[in-house]
């Protein structure tokens, strides 16, 4: 198989790269990256939804094996957890970065020297956990490692709750995104986070990732190159909505889209405040929206059983 040149680096190169970081940062002053759209001045330390102003705070950057297969490989995924958040579910597993900010503060330079470290412990990706809220700071933090020898994938590791206008602005960056598609009924994403539309969003959002990169590509080593990976997350009492989720996946993206369909379900943070989210998932409900996905024709299912940290 040929070499693999990820698509931030021939951008880099053309100088289109420093251009994508003037655009996103501008969206900063009265911010609009995200669904929220808070108008918030970011630039001078105004903060919305996400409690984030110019720079971008980091919990922890190391290499992961928990991740999906493809990513993962022999050396690990090299994540990046962003502190804060723009969906804010009130069962999110990482509850303490998410809602209580747990991180620290970094500069653009800062966050290229994260990724330049990860690469050089041999990780086969650079894995950027929550970024929907700081991709201008990531967008300027790629221009500075890619002129130090960046040159492994970019994994948008999202939500999924993201604007098209945004996600436009990292065509020819990102090589590999990983949403998450966590409901399929608006009610139970107001209850769960506060945004009716995310089912909308998230469709959009996936859409706009397919039409960027495709299916997922692996190389010889079943490491992931280029395309998209999906996450959906089983709730109990089937809140998620994973046949409907599963359908769309396959009739509007394609059949051939690699899904993790996660079981890790259980009550963190806030989720007792939503009836049906205070129990642990169930193995049969898990193993039903297993079935309900096949029968769908999602095949390219990951490794199941997986423990791994969730948004």
């Amino acid at each position: 198989m040929p070499s693999f040149e990820p698509s931030y680096v021939n951008t880099f190169k053309k100088g289109l790269l420093k251009e994508k970081v003037a655009r996103a940062c501008n969206l900063l002053k009265s911010c609009v990256l995200c669904p929220r759209r808070c108008g918030v001045d970011r630039l001078s330390g105004e903060t919305g939804t996400c409690n984030t102003g110019k720079s971008a705070w980091v919990s922890s950057y190391n290499p992961h094996f928990g991740e999906e297969d493809p990513l993962v490989g022999s050396q690990g995924s090299g994540t990046i957890f962003f502190t804060h958040c723009n969906l804010l579910c009130l069962f999110c597993q990482n509850f303490d970065i998410s809602h209580q900010g747990c991180g620290q503060k970094v500069s653009d330079a800062e966050l290229a020297r994260m990724m330049l470290a990860l690469q050089n412990r041999g990780c086969h990706n650079i894995n950027f956990v929550s970024p929907s809220h700081v991709v201008p700071q990531i967008l300027s933090a790629v221009e500075i490692a890619a002129a130090h020898g960046l040159a492994v994938p970019l994994v948008f590791n999202t939500g999924g709750y993201d604007r098209v206008a945004t996600l436009k602005l990292l065509e020819g960056v990102f090589d590999i995104y990983m949403p998450d598609f966590k409901f399929w009924d608006p009610q139970v994403a107001e209850s769960a986070c506060q945004a009716g539309d995310y089912p909308e969003i998230a469709r959009k959002a996936l859409l706009e990732m397919h039409r960027q990169v495709g299916d997922l590509q692996v190389d010889e080593l079943g490491i992931a190159r280029r395309g998209l990976l999906i996450r959906h997350l089983v709730l109990p009492d089937g809140l998620a909505g994973t046949r409907e989720i599963m359908k769309f996946i396959a009739q509007s993206l394609s059949p051939d889209s690699y899904v993790n369909i996660m079981s890790q379900y259980r009550p963190c943070g806030r989720a007792a405040e939503v009836r049906g989210l205070n129990s642990i998932l169930k193995t049969d409900e898990y193993h039903l929206a297993l079935q309900a996905a096949k029968e769908e024709g999602i095949t390219r299912l990951d490794r199941p059983q997986r423990v791994i940290a969730f948004r």
